[in-house]
């Protein structure tokens, strides 16, 4: 087995019907951008009742028809904010949380202790988040927070520390694939290639979510040197 086999993500998505909502970080094949990726997927019509819209550099969540919202609690949030020189990116209200955390000195974390997976038995979906951190050069930390059992009776906390490399990212994601109840993600990040084109990249994995089920994906490459951030946003509501 090669513990360092890297993969375009698009391999890891195509065949996969349901993979929930997925966080991607890491540093563009030429070594000079940052890069996160944020995704949702749905299966009911209250989840796929959504759009992502930008608000400066913050990313919201936005019913995309609000009068057919039957429950707002776990499908409306921001999944990407800025806390001083760290980007935080989340699947969940949890980005208030590490956003408050960073913003009083406190850890990445910290702030997940005081955290939980989704209670939406029996699936209890999994928290996933990310930080990346400019403070001192570039790092960046993914985290999944999710159930010890089938009765959701205890959480388990898993944080990954990564240093940077050139052309590396990380992908974690809520569920391994679809199922019912649907089995939670397993195992550390996958590898994935990042390449230096934004646009590519947001294509790779867009196209390759399954169609039914893809709702939005949002996609951010900051430059290392200047601070300059480019994004790209795709709905499937319009």
């Amino acid at each position: 087995m090669n513990v360092y086999k890297t993969e375009n993500i698009a391999d890891i998505l195509k065949d996969n019907e349901y993979v929930g909502r997925g966080i991607v970080t890491g540093l563009s094949q030429s070594g000079k951008k940052a890069a996160l990726a944020y995704f949702i997927m749905g299966r009911s019509a209250n989840s796929r009742n959504r759009v992502f819209a930008e608000k400066g550099d913050e990313v919201i969540i936005y019913p995309f028809d609000a009068s057919k919202v039957e429950d707002p609690s776990l499908i409306i949030y921001s999944p990407v904010r800025t806390a001083g020189r760290c980007v935080v990116v989340t699947n969940g209200d949890q980005t208030d949380t590490v956003c408050d955390y960073l913003a009083a000195g406190k850890t990445f974390e910290e702030a997940l202790e005081t955290r939980c997976f989704e209670p939406d038995a029996p699936n209890f979906t999994p928290r996933i988040s990310a930080v990346l951190n400019f403070e001192k050069g570039f790092a960046y930390k993914q985290s999944i927070l999710k159930s010890g059992d089938e009765k959701g009776s205890v959480c388990n906390r898993y944080t990954f520390s990564y240093t940077p490399v050139a052309g590396l990212g990380h992908f974690i994601h809520t569920y391994n694939c679809n199922g019912d109840p649907i089995p939670t993600f397993t195992g550390e990040p996958e590898r994935v290639y990042v390449p230096d084109d934004i646009d590519a990249f947001a294509a790779e994995i867009w196209e390759n979510l399954n169609e039914e089920n893809k709702i939005s994906l949002y996609v951010r490459y900051i430059d290392l040197a200047t601070g300059k951030a480019e994004s790209r946003l795709l709905n499937k509501n319009k």
